[in-house]
C-alpha cells in the first residue's frame, strides 16, 4: 500500500472521472488520498470529495497565492473549527511562495503564522508549501512554535540541503513529488540519499507535476508508484519497503487518520 500525501481532487482537471481517477488510484495499490485545501472558501468543496469516498481524506488551508483574497476570512478559530471534522486530518497547505508573489509577502507570512497557531491549538501537522522562501520560511516557524513541538512536513520538496537539513533537525517531514524522477534533479536526489527514511513521504500534487513516464501529462494519484519506485532506488531499498514505511511515516505524522 502506498499513500498520495497530497492531491487537489476538487480541481476541474478532475471533474468529469473522479470516479475512474479514484478506483485507478485503488488498482495501483494507493490505499489513502489526502485531498488538500488552498481556499478556505472553497472547504465545503474540498470535503465533499473526501466524504465521497472512504480512502479519500483532506486538509483545510490556505495556499500562499490566496493569502491576500483569503486574508480576511482565514482565522485560527475558522480553521480550528473546519479542522473538527473526522476527514480533516491537517492544516494547509500553507507556507510562502516567494517565487511567484501573488499575495504581499506581509499577508503570506500572516496566514502562515495563523495556521502555525491552529496547528499548535488543534495539533495537527502543517502541510507547508515553501517557494524562494526558505529562511522566512523556518523563521516564523521557530517564532511561533515558541519552544513548543509543531508537527509538519515541507510538501513537494524541492529546495536545498540546508532547508532539508535544518527542518529535519525541527523534526519536520519531507514529502517527494514526481519532481525527484525528472533527469536534472540529481541535486535532489543527492540530498534524498541523506534524508533518513522514517521521515519521508510521497505525493503527485496532482493534477500538477506528473512524474517520468507521464511528465506533460495531467497527473493522478495512481502516478504516485512511479515516484515511490524512484525513491526506493536512490535509497537503495525495494519498491516494498518505501511503500511499507512511507505509509508508517504517514499514519504516525497524520495520526487522526490512523484513528
Amino acid at each position: 500500500m502506498l499513500v498520495d500525501s497530497h492531491c487537489h481532487l476538487d480541481f476541474p482537471d478532475f471533474a468529469e472521472e473522479l470516479d475512474a481517477v479514484v478506483d485507478r488510484a485503488r488498482q495501483a495499490g494507493i490505499g489513502r488520498m489526502v485531498t488538500i485545501c488552498t481556499y478556505l472558501t472553497r472547504f465545503d468543496r474540498i470535503l465533499a470529495v473526501a466524504e465521497r469516498y472512504d480512502d479519500v481524506l483532506c486538509t483545510v488551508g490556505v495556499h500562499p497565492h490566496q493569502a491576500a483574497e483569503e486574508f480576511a476570512v482565514t482565522t485560527v478559530e475558522a480553521l480550528v473549527e473546519h479542522s473538527k471534522h473526522p476527514k480533516v486530518i491537517g492544516l494547509g497547505e500553507t507556507g510562502l511562495d516567494y517565487f511567484y508573489d501573488k499575495s504581499p509577502r506581509d499577508q503570506q507570512q500572516e496566514c502562515f503564522r495563523r495556521h502555525i497557531r491552529a496547528s499548535l491549538e488543534t495539533g495537527l501537522p502543517l502541510i507547508i508549501h515553501t517557494r524562494d522562501a526558505d529562511d522566512d520560511t523556518m523563521r516564523i516557524v521557530k517564532e511561533e512554535a515558541a519552544g513548543q513541538p509543531v508537527k509538519g512536513l515541507l510538501h513537494c520538496f524541492s529546495s536545498g540541503r540546508a532547508l532539508a537539513e535544518e527542518a529535519l533537525a525541527f523534526g519536520f517531514t519531507l514529502s517527494l513529488s514526481g519532481i525527484v524522477t525528472f533527469k536534472k534533479s540529481e541535486e535532489l536526489r543527492d540530498i534524498v540519499k541523506d534524508v533518513p527514511l522514517d521521515r519521508i513521504l510521497v505525493e503527485t500534487d496532482a493534477p500538477y507535476l506528473a512524474p517520468i513516464p507521464f511528465r506533460g501529462k495531467r497527473n493522478e494519484p495512481a502516478f504516485v508508484a512511479h515516484t515511490a519506485a524512484t525513491v526506493a532506488a536512490v535509497k537503495g531499498v525495494t519498491p516494498e519497503e518505501l511503500a511499507r514505511v512511507t505509509t508508517g511515516n504517514f499514519f504516525h505524522l497524520f495520526d487522526k487518520a490512523a484513528a
